[in-house]
């Protein structure tokens, strides 16, 4: 009877010889990859696809991938099965692929793979064949790539001469950045001229609020006067504030509207949602204090000052934390925490397991994803299978969590490693854990365990969501004795304070 895999689910292959069938609505190019325990292939020769059908134990043909497991060099750690659209403008969205795993003498199937929810992705890492000692098995993958087969075979050490498809996240990246640049460029050029600010035709060109044309027009003409009358019929004509007031706010007449007694107390109290609003309200009476926090204190206040993903990966020390924002934006995609170690201190193997618990806003757990339970909220949060001894390069668990599908009351994730074959983590090697872009596979934060302590459990990090929407990650390294998750939920809920 053939396994049923779900992602990350694993099987051993009883057959040395078998034939990897990729099947869909769609066309389908199906590849394969020899890959190292480095994670990254030898040379381009490691990448069989149809134009070159043939490498080291693995062929490509019309029916699939044949792997000989005898044949594949001992370098090689797995060969990484993928599938792209043979229409470049075409998606997998609502076109789950089928891989089914055949023994290739007898065409028995031996395991099938459907991934689920696929969405904008254009290739996809199917299914991987790997070395667990003097054993070959069969990991689910599912993992999709926005940027086609290149994106993949670039992720893997492979040379892809043509950029295209490479590059398109790269130029969808770098829209926002121009756009903001672009108006700039024509004021600050023609600001200087003395000739726009005489003849009327350039105030359609220019924005109407820009201070840059809009002061030079409006001091010789008749129109400055205009806009005091407005002031003087207010209730504020008496004092001198008012003329420092339209410095620091540009909209004065709004902002002292709201200072009289006529708007009630309460009114700040029902629309809690917007508590930077009453105190720019406040702030309108002394000048000089209005001048400093308004409007743009908001957005780093919301930070901290933590770090963002603007210079690239993020190297963690206990305590310190990295907000995931790039450009400005929030990383709202998929992202993968991979945990890994080493090999206990003399030799003894160490089965550590990684897990993650959700909470929500009031620290309640509202589900864990471990070895026993290798998803939850409908896969948002997804397993890749136990590692029982820690062995071989890379990371030895992952945990892929789907942030834009995760339902609206998961607030927080803390994720645990611990000791389930009982050793301390003083007789653990190397511990990380390492948060990745689930499409594209690259790095962005990294925190090494510095110290170990006599305990079985430990958690690693925390990803809690602001209320601006954005996920911050914070490193804890927090040791605690438990074999499993299920002894961390409350010290993870206190780590939330």
């Amino acid at each position: 009877m053939s396994a049923v895999l779900t992602p990350g689910g694993n099987t051993p292959l009883t057959s040395g010889r078998v034939t990897v069938e990729v099947a869909a609505a769609k066309a389908l190019d199906v590849s394969a990859l020899l890959v190292t325990a480095s994670g990254k292939v030898r040379s381009d020769d490691d990448f069989v696809f149809f134009n070159a059908p043939e490498g080291p134990g693995v062929h490509y043909s019309a029916s699939g991938i044949t792997v000989d497991t005898a044949q594949v060099p001992p370098g090689i750690d797995k060969v990484v099965v993928t599938a792209s659209l043979d229409d470049p403008a075409a998606t997998f969205a609502g076109t789950e692929p089928t891989a089914t795993v055949r023994d290739s003498a007898t065409g028995e199937p031996l395991a099938s793979f459907t991934p689920p929810r696929l969405g904008p992705e254009t290739a996809l890492i199917v299914v991987e064949l790997y070395r667990r000692g003097e054993q070959w098995k069969l990991r689910a993958v599912g993992q999709g790539y926005a940027d086609g087969l290149a994106g993949i075979a670039t992720d893997f050490g492979v040379s892809v001469d043509d950029p295209g498809p490479a590059a398109a996240p790269a130029t969808h990246a770098a829209q926002p950045a121009p756009a903001a640049p672009a108006p700039a460029q024509p004021v600050a050029a023609q600001a200087p001229a003395a000739p726009y600010a005489p003849p009327a035709a350039p105030a359609p060109v220019q924005t109407p609020g820009s201070p840059v044309y809009g002061n030079p027009p409006y001091q010789a003409p008749a129109q400055p006067p205009a806009p005091p009358s407005p002031y003087q019929n207010l209730p504020y004509q008496p004092p001198a504030q008012p003329p420092a007031q339209p410095g620091a706010y540009p909209n004065p007449p709004v902002s002292q509207g709201w200072i009289p007694a006529s708007v009630p107390a309460a009114q700040p109290q029902s629309q809690p949602q917007l508590p930077a609003e009453p105190d720019s309200w406040q702030l309108a009476q002394p000048a000089p204090a209005a001048a400093t926090p308004p409007p743009t204190a908001a957005a780093p206040a919301d930070t901290g000052g933590r770090v963002t993903l603007d210079k690239g990966r993020v190297s963690l020390t206990k305590g310190s934390s990295v907000s995931l924002v790039k450009n400005g934006q929030p990383l709202l995609t998929s992202v993968r925490m991979g945990l890994g170690w080493e090999p206990a201190f003399g030799g003894r193997s160490v089965d550590l397991d990684a897990s993650v618990i959700a909470y929500d806003k009031h620290r309640k757990e509202l589900d864990k994803v471990w070895f026993m339970n290798l998803k939850a909220f409908d896969a948002s949060i997804q397993h890749a299978g136990d590692n029982l001894t820690g062995a071989g390069a890379g990371d030895d668990e992952a945990i892929t969590v789907h942030l834009q599908s995760l339902p609206a009351k998961v607030t927080a994730l803390v994720f645990t490693v611990n000791s389930y074959s009982g050793q301390r983590f003083t007789e653990v090697a190397k511990a990380y854990c390492r948060l990745l872009d689930a499409t594209s596979g690259a790095e962005l934060v990294r925190f090494d365990l510095t110290h170990a302590e006599p305990h079985t459990g430990v958690l690693m990090c925390k990803l809690v969501k602001m209320r601006s929407g954005e996920w911050v990650m914070t490193a804890l390294e927090e040791y605690v004795d438990s074999k499993t998750v299920r002894g961390m939920v409350k010290a993870g809920a206190d780590a939330l304070r």
